[in-house]
């Protein structure tokens, strides 16, 4: 949710002057897309978030965010929507030789210091899609973290409900229906985000190629089958959250193409400013906050842009020297099960991303949009047992295609960014290995549970005990 706001209630003044700054706002970013040039083959950077819980003794969410960041102190760190939610962040990486080494490092040693302040506080720090101990009432307004945005973003969805409650139905193996009367719900989802930066000329390219690729590398990282103590789908958070903020376009269109939680509408055709044109043009403004005006870093624009969660957002970000990046921020994969697995469905995703921005068309090779977007949802039912469709051919097995077919895809974009070998090999390896054994995340929980029953607790501290030895999922025993 980024920076917070000053207001929590807002006027009809407030909503016609954001509308009006939105307006010139997104047509100055379309005249900078338009003024910049082909920069040459610089690498892409990257950066990362962990939404983390705090938890304790018991495996359950431990409400004391502030007190950790406070302790922490770490501008690696910062507050999520519910007080026992944190998100680590990692510094920016330049794609090439051993970059993925330094991010280990690093992020390593960022976990490390942060599990120190969590036992400091009677806690520890678990990643994963969601907390199997978490239940619906630890979900409430007396869990939201303390920042007015946050307030001010409740009271606003509820508000373009007609105070309608949020319902969240979710039929997987098994059948879960709730209902929730504010947007906590949004905290049980929990995300390892994957941030890439992209050139203007390449924008939109990089977007569909990010699109295309987001089925196959979530078929092959689910983590999320256990929601409230129901097992629903292979990666639960997708129809969790796409639930949890039911605020559609404008006419109500909360279940068409403009849902603010959306895998998509389309390919980009010619630029990645189509995006920012469907943000003013197709999502009511939520937050309109008073913002300076006239401001080169086009303040309305990234905060309306910061109230629509597409799968895949494009981001424009702001330099220290004030000038304008853009980059990809990929929301779909869950956190955990450790630091070797996530970084091994990012080198997926990356180099899949590379290999189709490089081939001839629009970045998506021959897959048209809605064989993308049925990929997407069959992957996060269904993980490793989807059958998934890639350019014009026909559906094969999930595990078949990204064996056969996209893991050399992956390895291809790796080489064109200057990813060493011996990354390149161990990282996707690890996902070869993983859709080999069919053991994902998803699927050990699942299992622990065939074998040890349906004790969320201890189904927790099992998976946080194999976490900590930081060995990939795959290898994990019951």
């Amino acid at each position: 949710m980024g920076e917070d706001i000053s207001e929590e209630r807002f006027t009809p003044d407030d909503f016609h002057r954001f509308a009006g700054n939105l307006d010139r706002e997104t047509e100055r970013l379309g005249h900078w897309l338009r003024s910049r040039e082909d920069p040459g083959t610089q690498q892409p950077r990257l950066g990362f978030e962990i939404e983390a819980w705090l938890i304790d003794a018991d495996c359950a969410p431990l409400a004391e965010n502030e007190a950790f960041l406070e302790r922490f102190d770490s501008p690696m760190a910062t507050l999520e929507l519910a007080q026992f939610n944190v998100e680590i962040n990692s510094s920016v990486f330049r794609t090439g030789p051993d970059c993925f080494c330094m991010i280990l490092s690093e992020m390593s040693e960022t976990l490390r210091e942060a599990r120190r302040v969590a036992q400091q506080l009677g806690g520890d720090i678990l990643m994963a899609g969601s907390l199997p101990t978490l239940m619906p009432q630890h979900l409430g307004l007396h869990h939201m973290s303390r920042r007015t945005r946050y307030r001010a973003l409740n009271s606003a969805v509820l508000e373009r409900r007609a105070q309608r409650p949020l319902r969240l139905e979710i039929e997987g193996q098994e059948y879960l229906s709730h209902v929730h009367s504010d947007v906590m719900l949004e905290a049980a989802a929990t995300s390892f985000q994957i941030h890439l930066e992209t050139q203007p000329t390449v924008a939109h390219r990089v977007y569909n190629a990010a699109l295309a690729a987001s089925g196959p590398v979530l078929a092959a990282c689910g983590n999320t089958p256990f929601l409230f103590g129901r097992l629903l789908w292979e990666e639960s958070r997708i129809p969790l959250f796409e639930q949890a903020v039911e605020v559609g376009g404008f006419g109500d269109s909360a279940r068409g193409p403009v849902r603010r939680v959306t895998f998509g509408s389309g390919y980009l055709r010619e630029s990645i400013a189509e995006a920012f044109i469907e943000n003013r043009e197709h999502f009511p403004i939520l937050l309109p906050s008073q913002l300076p005006e006239n401001d080169s870093s086009l303040p309305h624009l990234r905060l309306h842009n910061g109230t629509i969660w597409r799968w895949n957002r494009p981001i424009l970000g702001i330099d220290a020297d004030g000038g304008y990046n853009l980059r990809i921020e990929h929301r779909s994969l869950p956190a955990g099960p450790t630091l070797e697995d996530m970084l091994a469905n990012t080198a997926f995703l990356l180099g899949l991303i590379e290999h189709l921005v490089a081939a001839p068309g629009n970045g998506a090779g021959a897959l048209p949009f809605a064989n993308a977007r049925d990929n997407f949802y069959a992957a996060a039912r269904y993980g490793l047992k989807s059958r998934l469709r890639w350019d014009d051919k026909p559906p094969l097995p999930a595990r078949q295609l990204i064996r056969q077919v996209l893991l050399p895809h992956a390895a291809d974009g790796l080489d064109r960014l200057g990813i060493d070998a011996s990354e390149r090999d161990h990282l996707l390896g690890i996902v070869a290995a993983r859709v080999q054994s069919g053991q994902t995340g998803s699927v050990w929980q699942q299992q622990w549970v065939e074998r040890h029953g349906r004790d969320m607790a201890a189904l927790t501290r099992a998976y946080f005990a194999w976490q900590r030895t930081g060995r990939p999922v795959h290898t994990w025993s019951l």
